[in-house]
Order: structure tokens, then C-alpha cells, then sequence
């Protein structure tokens, strides 16, 4: 009963076949090209009718290669793989063989899995008179979403119920606004996805102290975002005090991170859940912030630095490096450090 009930809550997959996906994707295709596929599954718990993958890549440290056993005795129908392999696939499965299984699976789950189109702006929408729409029936607005007078809304963007856009937001080609979003003071470029809670663009936490009062300071920047950038639920990202808060293109942003007012992130950056950002800090391209790092006001972070867990960042990082520790250091230098205390600890 578990499995039904499990099955029918499952995301439902648009049925293709091995010959189709071959076709659309570049993959030199070994078996029966009509052989169907249902749905997608890790390759030890795929059932006939499943696609499954295995590869060697070592493209990153977060996927562990699976013993060649669990190829040979998978049970799915179609395997992606790589060239050498094929001959260790089981008898009669139809093989979809690429030099790339981890990259092509993320293009066939894409595929398979999705979403059906939405397009309409549904019945108890807020869309004021002054919403300039590139295209507007592409466009789908939620129920009870609003979107203020000044908004700019290109060709096929989703908005979904109880989002809001502020007046004068600009929101990009092909991006997703999810439930409950807010989102002011911005410019958000193409094929992002904005998701649930996310708050983009209202004032930062700037004071100034005066006669023994904090009084805040107006803020008059934006929020740039650039294409193809997540930023995860309940992130706020505040707009600048007098300079413009930017993200890069390509950049991903896991949930609950806070980038405070005036902060530039670079392209291609990665920012694990919980980060906090104080203002004025600016991240060089392909960085990597592990969960809740924190980085201290106008510090400077270079291309392609790593940052690990729990880091205290006080001072600038340069390129390439990977500091790790409260307050953050280089990684050998902290480990050396704790090795240290843990020698002399009982001493």
C-alpha cells in the first residue's frame, strides 16, 4: 500500500523513449530505440521502465563513484554510461552511451520532468493599470500575486500566487517568481528562479549614530540580479544605500542567506544555506561560500576562493585561496592550529 500511495505522489514523467532521447541530446544509442522510459531512478533502486546512470566522472568531490556491481545487476531498462562501460551493462538493456552521463542526466531530467506550461493570469491577480508585459500571453500570474504599476514583465515568466512585484521592478525572459516572494527595488535578469519567501530589494540595515540615536540612512540603490541565478527561499538580498547590490549571471544561492546593502558577487558563485553578507563586500567570480559563513563589512573575497562551514571571514581572501576557521584562515595553517590545541588540550 506504501508503494501505490508512494507512486501516485510521485512528480509525474512526460513518457519519451531511449531513441528520442538519443535523438535530442547527441547520445549514440545501443538497443531498441522505441524502448520506453517511465520515469528516472538511482541506478540501484531503478525498476523496469526506469532510466538509470553510471558514470567515473570525478568532476566533483560530492559524487562518489558505485562499485561496477551495482551496474551489473541494475534492473533499469535504459542506462546511461559511459563508452567503456557498456560491456559491463546488463543483457537487453538499451544503452544511451556519452562521454558526460552526470551533465546529460541533468538535461534528461529537465526534460522528462517538466513542468506542464502555465500561462493566464488567473482570477484575483493584483495587476495594476501601468504593467507593461513584453508578451502577455506567455506570461502566468498566480492567484491573489500582485504587480505594481511601472513593472516590466518579459515574454514567459511565471508568477505564482501571493508573490509581489514591486512598481518599476524589471523581470527577465523565462524567470520564475515562486509563492510568497517579494520583490522591490530590482532588476532580475533572464531565467532565474526567485523561490518561496525570498524578499529582493527593500532597505539594508544601515544606521548612523547621531546625538546618541541610531538614524537610519535612506536607501536609494538597487538589487541587479543577472541571468540564470537562484536564489533560495526565505534569502533576502537588501538593496544599496547609495551603490547598487549586484549578483553575477549563473550564480546560486541556497535558502535563509542574508547579502546585505552594496554587496557585488561575482559570476558562477556558489552560496551555501544560512551565508550572511555585511555590506559593502565584494566576491570575485566562481567562489564558493560553505553554509553559514559569515563575512564582516567591506572584506574581498577573490576568483575562485573557497570558504569552509561555520567560517568567520574578517580579512580579504585572495584568488584561488581556501580558508577555513573562526576567524578564517588558510586551511593548512588552521588545521595546523587545531592540531595544536588538540595535542596540548589536557596538558
Amino acid at each position: 500500500m506504501f508503494n501505490i500511495i508512494k507512486s501516485l505522489l510521485a512528480p509525474a514523467a512526460a513518457q519519451t523513449t531511449a531513441g528520442t532521447l538519443a535523438e535530442k541530446f547527441g547520445l549514440q544509442l545501443r538497443g531498441n530505440p522505441d524502448t520506453p522510459v517511465r520515469g528516472v531512478a538511482p541506478i540501484a533502486d531503478a525498476r523496469p521502465g526506469d532510466l538509470a546512470f553510471y558514470s567515473t566522472e570525478r568532476n566533483s568531490a560530492a559524487f562518489k563513484i558505485l562499485p561496477i556491481e551495482v551496474l551489473h545487476n541494475t534492473r533499469a531498462t535504459v542506462i546511461l554510461l559511459q563508452p567503456e562501460q557498456a560491456d559491463a551493462a546488463p543483457a537487453g538493456a538499451t544503452l544511451l552511451i556519452t562521454d558526460s552521463p552526470r551533465g546529460n542526466i541533468v538535461k534528461i531530467l529537465g526534460e522528462i520532468y517538466r513542468e506542464k506550461p502555465r500561462r493566464g493570469i488567473r482570477r484575483h491577480a493584483n495587476v495594476e493599470r501601468g504593467v507593461f508585459f513584453r508578451k502577455k500571453r506567455s506570461v502566468y500570474v498566480g492567484r491573489f500575486a500582485t504587480i505594481e504599476r511601472g513593472a516590466v514583465i518579459e515574454e514567459d515568466v511565471k508568477i505564482y500566487p501571493n508573490a509581489y512585484i514591486g512598481p518599476n521592478v524589471h523581470i527577465g525572459r523565462g524567470t520564475i517568481v515562486q509563492t510568497g516572494a517579494h520583490i522591490e527595488n530590482a532588476t532580475i535578469g533572464a531565467e532565474c528562479v526567485i523561490n518561496a519567501g525570498a524578499v529582493i530589494g527593500k532597505d539594508g540595515f544601515g544606521y548612523t549614530r547621531q546625538d546618541g540615536r541610531n538614524v537610519f540612512i535612506p536607501h536609494v540603490g538597487r538589487v541587479v540580479i543577472g541571468d540564470r541565478v537562484s536564489v533560495g527561499a526565505n534569502t533576502c538580498i537588501d538593496r544599496g544605500a547609495m551603490t547598487d547590490t549586484m549578483v553575477g549571471d549563473g550564480t546560486k544561492i541556497d535558502n535563509l542567506c542574508q547579502i546585505a546593502h552594496g554587496v557585488v558577487i561575482g559570476r558562477e558563485c556558489f552560496l551555501a544555506a544560512g551565508v550572511g553578507i555585511a555590506g559593502g563586500v565584494k566576491i570575485g567570480d566562481r567562489a564558493l561560500l560553505a553554509g553559514h559563513v559569515g563575512i564582516a563589512n567591506g572584506v574581498k573575497i577573490g576568483n575562485d576562493a573557497e570558504v569552509g562551514a561555520n567560517s568567520g571571514v574578517f580579512r580579504d581572501i585572495p584568488d584561488g585561496a581556501r580558508h577555513m576557521g573562526y576567524p578564517a584562515a588558510p586551511g593548512t595553517e588552521f588545521l595546523r592550529h587545531y592540531a595544536w590545541l588538540k595535542k596540548h588540550a589536557n596538558k
